[in-house]
């Protein structure tokens, strides 16, 4: 289970403050006959000193690295910063170190052992590189087990909410209207014509069949896709006739092209239901497929207002929002809305 936030911001500095304050306290009691102030002043001010560095350290590699995108260039910022916070560390021992021995009460002759590099700041920077250094080491640990954690949540999430994001689609696909109507329809156009009706039943039957196989798969190509489509415009029209004319401009180069499966379909049922069959003359569907630079541009235009009904679920809708966001994070985009008398929607999928 993930930390939260705030629980990490605790768990970090009760470690940084134990952590430095065990050291400092170690290295205290090695030196024998330690007056009581020093001891105080030694472990307090090393502590502080000690929290002080690292967190500095910390701000910036927290603000500066890409733990995500790993590389050589955020490999030389942890390099620079771990060296100017071991010399920040270094230098700071050094002055508190000069003005306690200096300016401080009298020490003993194993109180001056333990000051007995004091003045030599290179020896107290090298003794730095090796604690911060330590620290650097334990810190970026945690960081990538955390994230490491994260990824197996996430990825635990991903499949859920795609599991259960084909079964809402499966669910919005599989209409009974549209069964019901489709069904009513075919058995009308069996008096008039039985070719065409055994025609319809197979077409209707390719819908069912996609809707419980290829549903399961993330991604199909566009040229399956269509089919689909195909299908579902033949059987709209036995009831619409006329008043449904779909057109298509599609570029060849997108055919073999992945998407998530019904991605299209969903647009254009929800063209043909909320809109063009929704107006007495009837009107066009239009659908624009092409690729500009590295995104997929699928676009379905229909005649009509924008007006969604207080009844209406949005199922359609929401599954095409949830499925991008799960694919393709923030890189894919979708948007409804009414331009001159047209409902568009427009989806953008990243093609790498």
């Amino acid at each position: 289970m993930e930390l939260s936030t705030k629980k990490r911001e605790q768990a970090f500095w009760t470690l940084q403050i134990l952590g430095w304050g065990f050291i400092n306290l170690v290295s205290v009691f090695v030196v024998k006959q330690i007056s009581m102030s020093l001891l105080v002043y030694s472990v307090v001010m090393g502590t502080i000193l000690g929290i002080f560095a690292t967190s500095l350290l910390r701000l910036y590699l927290k603000r500066t690295i890409q733990f995500d995108a790993f590389g050589i260039n955020e490999f030389v910022k942890i390099l620079v910063s771990y060296l100017m916070a071991a010399t920040l560390f270094g230098v700071l021992n050094f002055v508190f170190g000069y003005v306690y021995v200096e300016f401080g009460p009298a020490l003993t002759p194993s109180e001056l052992q333990m000051f007995k590099y004091h003045d030599n700041v290179g020896i107290q920077v090298l003794n730095s590189l090796f604690l911060i250094g330590a620290w650097t080491v334990t810190y970026l640990v945690i960081k990538l087990l955390l994230k490491l954690n994260r990824d197996r949540i996430e990825r635990l999430e991903l499949n859920t909410h795609l599991k259960q994001a084909q079964l809402n689609t499966l669910k919005g696909q599989i209409n009974p209207h549209f069964m019901f109507n489709s069904l009513n329809n075919i058995r009308g156009l069996m008096l008039e014509d039985v070719e065409k009706s055994r025609e319809m039943l197979t077409k209707l039957s390719e819908i069912l069949r996609f809707s419980l196989t290829k549903n399961s798969n993330n991604a199909i190509s566009v040229r399956e896709e269509l089919e689909m489509v195909d299908n579902y415009i033949a059987l709209s029209k036995i009831q619409l006739e006329d008043r449904l004319e779909f057109v298509q401009n599609v570029d060849s180069e997108t055919l073999d092209l992945q998407i998530p499966p019904m991605i299209i379909q969903l647009l254009v049922e929800n063209a043909t239901k909320h809109g063009i069959s929704n107006l007495k003359q009837g009107g066009t569907i239009v659908l624009n497929i092409k690729k500009e630079k590295e995104q997929l541009i699928l676009e379905v235009r229909n005649t009509g207002k924008l007006k969604i009904a207080k009844d209406s679920t949005q199922l359609g809708l929401q599954n095409i929002e949830q499925r991008l966001k799960l694919l393709y994070g923030h890189r894919a985009s979708f948007n409804l809305e009414e331009v001159s008398d047209e409902v568009v929607a427009n989806i953008k999928i990243p093609l790498t």
